[in-house]
């Protein structure tokens, strides 16, 4: 089977802030986030040959906003792994030679000042078969922890320091990032006293919500080098739908995901990863609440099953740690995103590869990786890419 390994460059990102923009449409914002991906890149949308876009209910809310007339635009859904889908179907067509330079963009809007939604069809997040099982999703996923802790024999305190590191970790990078909705620092007592959400959520526990939009321009490596010379090349791509095995099989241990595990083997195999934790630099990771980034880190090799609060806690997975998750606050403080999350996480990657993140900057950074995870307990949808610098 064919990957797209070194097929696809990225040559321009743009992202705006992640704020409440009352003020704003997602028209206004997916303008503000392309035009700095074209003045990144050095082109304008008179280059652009294809579309794909995150958000919304059609791609023509790109297509009009932008005035790339008859230009065609795809919208691409697929829950909180929109964003990765949407580079995923882009990229997919810039390797196969179907288009030389393409724009990938993705918002939300879920403001005062109207505009389509940027979170799933009409706006409207986790509707249906999601309500019937646990209520709202942070009652979903606090199922979760408490398995883990029936699971591996851990107190709740044991595993609350764990999570409590990560959000923790998270609103420190945010406080670096211009760019995130949250510009503040916790404590583990902070932490540890918030409001309770769904036991044993806390309010740190959970991510937030605000608008935006993310952007990027691809092409071929061949053309890159005629843009600019710190193109950021794609390595490695993965996508895993799950099955429902969770819903009816009693084995299902509710500690890990799957989906996530599957995905990860693809994009390792792209790469040419073999140990993950040692080979890889920089991750912006899914994590709408603090357990799924720490499934997260079991899940893809980067900590033993059981012990992914030990290694948050140790800080293998801080600014200064072995490999530095979430640099941009991750969704707990830079902001979900809806549509935009995976191509905001892929703007916090490529600007690490460039080596342009200031105070938040890992060095020598020179392969990273985004994770995207949408979906309902028992079946998720995950998208994972490997970014690296070009030879």
């Amino acid at each position: 089977m064919e990957n797209m390994r070194d097929k696809v460059a990225i040559i321009g990102m743009g992202c705006t802030k992640y704020d409440d923009h009352f003020d704003k449409t997602g028209e206004d914002l997916l303008v503000e986030a392309c035009y700095e991906a074209f003045a990144d890149a050095g082109v304008d949308q008179k280059d652009i040959q294809a579309g794909w876009l995150g958000g919304g209910i059609t791609g023509q809310t790109l297509a009009h906003a932008l005035k790339l007339n008859f230009v065609p635009v795809t919208r691409v859904e697929n829950w909180c792994a929109t964003g990765s889908d949407v580079f995923r179907n882009a990229a997919a067509f810039v390797a196969g030679g179907l288009y030389d330079v393409v724009l990938v963009a993705g918002f939300a809007a879920r403001g005062d000042a109207g505009g389509n939604a940027g979170g799933g069809p009409a706006g409207q997040w986790f509707l249906g078969e999601e309500t019937a099982f646990a209520g709202p999703p942070a009652g979903t996923f606090s199922t979760f922890v408490t398995r883990y802790m029936h699971h591996y024999g851990l107190s709740y305190e044991q595993v609350k320091k764990g999570l409590g590191s990560i959000a923790i970790k998270n609103y420190h990078n945010g406080n670096l990032n211009p760019k995130a909705y949250f510009h503040k620092e916790i404590d583990m007592k902070q932490y540890m006293e918030a409001p309770m959400i769904a036991w044993p959520f806390g309010l740190h526990d959970c991510c937030v919500m605000p608008n935006g939009a993310a952007a990027a321009v691809i092409t071929t490596p061949e053309l890159a080098k005629k843009f600019r010379s710190d193109y950021i090349l794609l390595k490695g791509s993965g996508m895993s739908v799950g099955t429902k095995r969770g819903r009816i099989d009693t084995n299902y241990d509710w500690v890990h995901f799957d989906e996530n595990v599957h995905a990860a083997k693809l994009a390792y195999q792209d790469a040419g990863i073999k140990n993950p934790l040692k080979e890889l630099d920089v991750i912006a990771m899914h994590d709408a609440f603090t357990v799924v980034e720490l499934a997260f880190y079991e899940d893809m090799g980067l900590a033993p099953r059981g012990k992914g609060g030990e290694y948050a806690a140790a800080g293998v997975f801080s600014l200064e740690g072995e490999l530095p998750v979430n640099t941009n606050g991750g969704l707990k403080s830079f902001g979900h995103g809806g549509g935009s999350a995976g191509i905001h996480k892929t703007y916090e990657v490529y600007k690490q590869l460039q080596g342009k993140c200031d105070a938040r900057q890992v060095k020598g950074a020179t392969l990273g990786m985004i994770h995207d995870q949408g979906g309902y307990p028992g079946t998720y949808t995950v998208g994972l890419h490997v970014f690296g610098t070009r030879d």
